[in-house]
C-alpha cells in the first residue's frame, strides 16, 4: 500500500506521466514503467517503431515469394510490454464505452478476445508516443482511428 501511494505521488507530481494516465486502463505504475522505458520519445521516427521496439508486432518468415507472419517478436522490455497489455485487459473491462475498446471489441468478433486485447495494447502504446510527441491527453474521438500505410486516416463503424 505504501508503495502503491509512493507511486501515485511521483506519478501525478511529473507532468507527463500525468497526460499518459488519461488513457484508459493506464495507472501510475503504467505510466512511470513506460516513461523510463521510453526515456526519450524523440528516438522512434513513429508510433510504429516504438511498437516494435516493445515487441508488440507479429514477426515474419518469409523465403522468396513466400511471407509468413509469427506470433508477437516479444522484443525489448518484457515488463513494459505486459504493462500494456495488463492496462489493455483494464480498460477491456472498466471502460466498455470508449471508442477505442469498441474498436477491439470488434477485432473480437473476428480474432478473438486475446488477440483484440494485444491489438488494443499496441494501440495503447501509440497512444502513449503520441501523447508525449505532441504533448497532449488522451482524445477518446481519435481513439479508434488508425491510418493505413498509405496515410489515410479511417475511423470505426457508427
Amino acid at each position: 500500500d505504501d508503495l502503491d501511494r509512493e507511486f501515485a505521488t511521483l506519478a501525478q507530481s511529473d507532468e507527463l506521466c500525468t497526460r499518459l494516465m488519461t488513457v484508459p486502463g493506464v495507472g501510475p505504475v503504467t505510466a512511470l514503467r513506460f516513461a523510463s522505458a521510453i526515456d526519450q520519445v524523440q528516438r522512434f521516427d513513429n508510433s510504429r517503431s516504438l511498437q516494435s521496439y516493445l515487441g508488440l508486432v507479429p514477426g515474419e518468415r518469409s523465403s522468396g515469394d513466400t511471407k509468413h507472419r509469427t506470433s508477437l517478436t516479444k522484443a525489448g522490455n518484457t515488463h513494459v510490454r505486459w504493462m500494456l497489455v495488463q492496462a489493455a485487459w483494464s480498460a477491456w473491462r472498466r471502460r466498455q464505452s470508449d471508442p477505442m475498446v469498441q474498436w477491439a471489441r470488434q477485432i473480437a468478433e473476428r480474432r478473438g478476445k486475446h488477440v483484440a486485447v494485444v491489438a488494443l495494447a499496441r494501440k495503447i502504446a501509440g497512444i502513449l508516443y503520441a501523447i508525449w510527441r505532441d504533448s497532449t491527453c488522451y482524445d477518446p474521438s481519435r481513439g479508434a482511428q488508425w491510418i493505413d500505410s498509405d496515410g489515410v486516416v479511417y475511423s470505426p463503424k457508427s
